[in-house]
């Protein structure tokens, strides 16, 4: 579908106003979280896969707590892909929903054996391939593991892109797909990392701090509420 012209420079003017939004987003949570990057420990791609997976509706403190031991006992993914199933589903217990964890990570480990010798690979394409592991997943990783730039869409993103009126979307693909056009390449991981980091600490899901939040005129939302004081 050919959309009208008038439509077309709608758009491009949208997107060139939200390219500037997210320069001045970055620069001023830049300085608010300054050392902005995932809270979970890792050594190598393996370890930051594993976490990532166990960290799925967890804390990022507690899957901490459980990889601590974890990775001291699953060094390569030949461990996790030989581990015994239960043995597994005890040892990630702590965080939640252990089953599908232990099985996804024994899953997508025995695939990195047969297929990528045991390695992580370090391209998108290959990542998601892996059984159990998404875009958002595999993005975390390239861009923590590998220094490569990834939009990491979770909740925090989605909530915090519709609040500021960055995307009308709510898939997180299409929200990906959104910031990936107004956000410059570099900083797709940063800026994904700041919204994290923000979300959690002010933009909060049930009740935003606005009067705290140092974005809060470069925010849709925000701007509504100041409106109504």
């Amino acid at each position: 579908m050919i959309m009208p012209p008038n439509a077309t420079l709608r758009n491009a003017r949208c997107d060139m106003e939200n390219q500037q939004r997210v320069k001045k987003i970055i620069g001023v949570l830049g300085k608010e979280y300054p050392d902005a990057k995932t809270a979970l420990d890792f050594a190598n791609p393996l370890d930051l896969l594993v976490a990532t997976v166990l960290s799925a509706q967890c804390t990022d403190e507690r899957v901490n707590k459980v990889t601590h031991a974890l990775f001291k006992k699953y060094r390569t993914a030949q461990d996790y892909a030989e581990a015994d199933p239960e043995e597994l589903e005890a040892d990630v217990r702590p965080t939640g929903f252990y089953r599908n964890k232990a099985k996804a990570i024994k899953g997508f480990s025995t695939d990195l054996v047969k297929r990528f010798a045991g390695q992580v690979p370090s391209n998108l394409d290959d990542m998601v391939s892996l059984p159990g592991v998404g875009r958002k997943t595999a993005n975390l990783v390239l861009g923590e593991a590998f220094g490569i730039p990834g939009v990491v869409v979770d909740t925090h993103v989605l909530r915090l892109t519709g609040r500021i009126g960055l995307t009308e979307q709510t898939d997180p693909v299409k929200v990906e797909t959104d910031l990936m056009k107004i956000t410059p390449k570099a900083q797709w991981s940063r800026f994904s990392n700041l919204l994290i980091l923000h979300g959690r600490a002010v933009c909060t899901a049930r009740n935003p701090h606005h009067e705290k939040c140092g974005i809060v005129d470069l925010c849709d939302e925000g701007r509504r509420w100041k409106a109504g004081q």
